[in-house]
């Protein structure tokens, strides 16, 4: 049986927010981010007709379109909006997949038995839409990889379904660019050697893209020939994400202690950033040498980031650490957890740090967590138990 795979995507899901909120907002350029040094978190396709990007800094979308309005955004609110999406879905979909906060996997396969998959997909836009005000697109295909990229060409005016027979046809013509493991990075390596499109792409042996780019130029070569088997994954979301250690002596050293709890803030945060979530609640966990426990927790902006994390952990274990007796364990959680489609919290910071937090991520991914660490962090060596990626050969 043919499977019938729909990718659903909220329009422009921040700036639709707000003009929930704001309805002046409706049809003027608008964007959402941080402050003069923040970069673009997202833009209404009034800003985009001027060359406004997400992750562009914020001085230069404004040189392009200085009549823009800037809004800092609020994550809670879009948070909950995504959740409300989120409930529609599931009530009526057989297996959903929540890929963002803004993105969603749909696997219908079988429906068309008993109701036209288009036709359902269609009915279902409009329920999210009656429901919550808030404009979705989707395309319906063969595969998560065709349907995705469908979806983005069908905004935002139409959306569209490509059957099994037409899938090639309509892939060839498009970039390589559309593909959606292809980064700038191997867009230019593939654009030196004249490879612009997906047909060409298509066309080229298998072997000759692995010698390229290594394992995934066989995932490349799949995907421009229409070819994705990756199932649709059931939505659980995830509750929190947690790190302790245990010392080999109890200790009352202050500055160790806390360098400690900064080295699991790194790993934690790390570990958001690459699972691509955000927090929204901080708790510190402290045992004393007589095994009584204590916790303090927060709540915070919605956050990935290691500084503003820190500094949270830092506050909190200054006020649950009281007793001044040797601790035995200390431990972090991070819970209130949501889905975000970027690395860091775009809200607050500049593009000099958005750009080091990627450096830096780059080089845990590819040598370990403790490739590259602030000082500060070093004492805390993650034990066998720590949730942490994989070190890539």
């Amino acid at each position: 049986m043919e499977r019938a795979i729909v990718h659903m995507d909220l329009d422009t899901f921040f700036v639709s927010c707000e003009r929930l909120e704001n309805s002046q907002l409706v049809g003027i350029p608008l964007i959402i981010g941080g402050g003069d040094r923040g970069v673009v978190a997202s833009c209404s396709y009034e800003a985009r007709t001027f060359g406004v990007r997400s992750a562009m800094p914020i001085k230069m979308a404004l040189r392009l379109c200085p009549q823009a309005k800037v809004l800092k955004g609020d994550m809670e609110r879009y948070s909950q909006l995504s959740h409300t999406v989120t409930q529609v879905i599931e009530d009526k979909a057989p297996v959903m997949e929540k890929a963002s906060i803004d993105e969603f996997y749909l696997d219908i396969t079988g429906m068309d038995k008993f109701y036209g998959s288009y036709q359902w997909t269609s009915e279902l836009a409009q329920t999210i839409t009656r429901e919550t005000g808030l404009p979705i697109s989707f395309a319906l295909s063969i595969n998560k990889t065709v349907s995705k990229i469908a979806t983005g060409e069908g905004k935002p005016k139409g959306n569209l379904e490509i059957p099994s027979n037409l899938v090639q046809p309509f892939l060839n013509p498009l970039s390589v660019k559309k593909i959606p493991m292809v980064g700038d990075v191997t867009f230019q390596l593939l654009s030196r050697i004249g490879i612009r499109t997906i047909e060409t792409l298509s066309q080229m042996p298998m072997e000759v893209l692995q010698r390229m780019i290594g394992k995934n130029g066989i995932e490349l070569w799949k995907k421009a020939n229409g070819i994705d088997n990756n199932p649709v994954e059931p939505y659980t979301e995830r509750k929190s994400i947690s790190t302790e250690d245990t010392f080999s002596q109890d200790t009352i050293d202050i500055p160790k202690l806390k360098s400690v709890l900064i080295g699991m803030v790194e790993k934690l945060g790390f570990q958001l950033r690459s699972e691509q979530w955000l927090t929204s609640t901080v708790v510190v966990k402290i045992r004393y040498s007589n095994f009584d426990t204590e916790t303090k927790q927060c709540r915070i902006p919605y956050t990935s980031a290691d500084h503003v994390l820190t500094r949270t952990v830092m506050d909190l274990f200054d006020k649950v650490y009281q007793r001044r007796m040797r601790l035995r364990l200390i431990g972090v959680r991070f819970s209130g957890l949501v889905r975000g489609n970027y690395q860091i919290n775009l809200f607050e910071d500049t593009e000099e740090m958005v750009s080091l937090y990627q450096a830096m991520d780059r080089m845990k991914s590819r040598y370990g967590f403790d490739a590259v660490m602030r000082c500060a962090g070093a004492t805390f060596k993650p034990n066998n138990k720590d949730e942490i990626l994989k070190r890539k050969s």
